[in-house]
Formats: structure tokens, C-alpha cells, sequence
């Protein structure tokens, strides 16, 4: 049975010559768990939940760079505003302005980094945007007037199927609007570079098609224990 050591050196070494990144989603997880996958050199954690987050970012190193990768609500900004790395999750303005507001309250010293959040899957039970909406958002006045956030990319939860095709299809998508948008908006800007998709079941289709984050958390960590929440 391989350990979370283990685990972590095997997608060091699949992703090593690759643009992609590993975020080790810590999802239930005890503190214990990441400690091992911190000692095996990750730096790298997700996690779907404030309070969750909140609470075992008090208990771990402070060099770990957080993501938030679960659904965010707006009255739940502040708790993490001072210190989150990137909020994956991003699918609204009014998300964003929230984020950005408390970023200033808190005197960041540099933006928090920030994905829009696509809708590529067809179960209504996920968040995001269409990409029309994207393209609004960045289009407003409000965005382009926020000092303490930084677009760094896309992140788009695929359909929950063992139908390859379709999966692929959802990543080709999600990679054209990454595509489309980069080349509308940032095509001077280099921190506009992310495409975060791809999960423990599918993350080698979502590599192929061009994924540059992918989100593991069983893979790493093991079976998740819903009862403990």
C-alpha cells in the first residue's frame, strides 16, 4: 500500500516535465494526513470549505499556499481574505468585488489571485459561469477599477461520468474559453496562464488537453471520511 509520501513523488514525477502543477485538495482530511504530504515537500493544498480551510491553516506551517477551491459564498470572504493564495472559484462580480473589498480592508500587500470559475459540466449541482458572463466581467468598469485582485486564470469542474469523450469534450471547452479570453484580454499579460482543471478520475485527459492545475485529493490522501463532517 503506497504511503502519502509516495503518492505526492508519483505526480512530482508524472507532472515534471509538464506545465501542470498538483493541488493536494485536502477535503476532509485530517491535519495529520497534509503534514505527511508536507513532509514529502508539498506546498500545494485546495481546500473546499472556509471554516475547514481556516481551521487547519491555524494547526499547519504558514508556507503552505492555500487555494480555495470550493464554492464561495460572499459573507465568507472575510475569513480568509488575509491570507488565501487563489480563490479558484470565482463565478460572479459580485464575488470578486466582495474579494477585493476585503483584500483593501485587510491591507494585503499583494493581490489575491483569483480564477473564473467556467460552467462545463451539464449537472446543474455545479457553479460557474457561461462564458458570455466571463466576458462581461471583464469587460465592467467594477473590475477593471479593483486594485487588490489578480486573474490568473480558468477552473472548470468536469461532469461526473466515466464517459471519456465527453469528459475530453468538457476540457476542450474549457481550454477555448481560457483561449478566447487570454487572447481578448490579457494577451500583454503574462499572469494569465491557468487552466485548472482535471481531478483524481480524470486528470491524465485533463492533462492532455491542456491543463496547467490538477485538483487530487483520494489520489493522495486516500478514501475521504464524510462522517467526521
Amino acid at each position: 500500500m503506497s504511503t502519502i509520501a509516495d503518492n505526492i513523488l508519483y505526480f512530482d514525477e508524472r507532472l515534471r516535465n509538464t506545465p501542470c502543477r498538483l493541488v493536494a485538495v485536502t477535503k476532509t482530511h485530517p491535519v495529520e494526513k497534509i503534514m505527511e504530504a508536507y513532509d514529502a515537500g508539498h506546498r500545494l493544498f485546495g481546500e473546499n470549505k472556509v471554516q475547514e480551510l481556516v481551521e487547519k491553516r491555524e494547526q499547519l506551517p504558514h508556507d503552505i499556499a492555500w487555494h480555495l477551491i470550493g464554492h464561495l459564498q460572499t459573507n465568507k470572504v472575510k475569513y480568509i481574505a488575509s491570507f488565501i493564495d487563489t480563490i479558484q472559484s470565482v463565478d460572479s462580480l459580485k464575488l470578486l468585488a466582495e474579494i477585493n473589498r476585503r483584500a483593501e480592508q485587510v491591507n494585503r500587500t499583494f493581490p489575491v489571485n483569483c480564477m473564473l470559475q467556467i460552467s462545463i459540466a451539464d449537472e446543474e449541482t455545479k457553479y460557474g459561469m457561461d462564458y458570455e458572463e466571463a466576458v462581461a466581467l471583464l469587460q465592467s468598469d467594477e473590475y477593471r477599477n479593483m486594485h487588490y485582485i489578480r486573474i490568473t486564470g480558468v477552473m472548470g469542474i468536469a461532469t461526473n461520468t466515466d464517459d471519456q469523450e465527453k469528459l475530453r469534450q468538457e476540457f476542450r471547452y474549457l481550454r477555448s474559453c481560457f483561449e478566447k479570453l487570454r487572447d481578448t484580454f490579457f494577451i500583454s499579460n503574462p499572469d494569465f496562464r491557468e487552466i485548472s482543471m482535471g481531478m483524481t478520475s480524470d486528470w491524465e485527459l485533463a492533462l492532455e488537453e491542456g491543463s496547467t492545475m490538477i485538483r487530487v485529493g483520494s489520489g493522495i490522501f486516500g478514501a475521504r471520511n464524510y462522517l467526521k463532517k
